[in-house]
């Protein structure tokens, strides 16, 4: 009997530091404005998206992004292959958000908090090819904007003004990348949008 118990225990105990030690279970968030793809899935706007639409929030990968982090033609997906229709191109056919280049209030939605390194947005150059999955060749690398966050939570919704650069014309995708501060890991959200 007191094998059994001690068996128990043990296990519990393993079970425990599993889930603690994934650490995502209680940090997930998405941006809206400009609307994502996982938004646009978990909102119905667009349909045969798989897990996504009941998990708009979960779309985590590695960070370090662009050095490091998903691979190309996975990145809208974060590199996780059950989500894996963010990373269709669907014929450069998903709704669009109407932007101008200039000034911009982005916004994310978390459903939970986590400690936060910064947030990254990003944009596809000028002739890149809408027809074909998202790789670092087709973005500016730079970002045009980066929001320090210090280790700090995020609320439950936040905003960052920014700057849309300016000479972008026709369809595009801003990728939000939001670096978490104690795990080896990032969100990402890619947004179409046409000028």
């Amino acid at each position: 009997m007191r094998k059994k118990i001690s068996a128990a225990v043990i296990g519990l105990g393993v079970l425990g530091v599993s889930v603690l030690a994934t650490g995502s279970a209680s940090s997930h968030g998405y941006t809206d404005s400009p609307i994502s793809r996982q938004k646009l899935c978990a909102s119905g706007t667009v349909t045969n998206c798989g897990e996504i639409q009941w998990e708009p929030q979960s779309v985590e990968g590695p960070k370090g992004f662009p050095a490091s982090g998903p691979a190309d033609g996975k990145i809208c997906a974060g590199g996780n292959s059950r989500f894996a229709q963010l990373d269709d191109p669907r014929g450069g056919q998903w709704p669009a958000t109407r932007v101008s280049s200039g000034s911009y209030t982005f916004r994310w939605q978390f459903t939970a908090a986590h400690a936060t390194t910064d947030f990254r947005y990003y944009i596809t150059k000028n002739g890149w090819n809408s027809g074909r999955p998202l790789t670092r060749a087709a973005l500016d690398t730079t970002p045009f904007l980066t929001v320090p966050y210090n280790g700090q939570r995020p609320p439950s919704t936040l905003s960052h003004s920014g700057t849309i650069p300016s000479g972008k014309t026709g369809r595009h995708i801003i990728l939000a990348v939001w670096t978490i501060a104690d795990t080896g890991n990032a969100f990402y959200a890619c947004s179409d949008v046409t000028f």
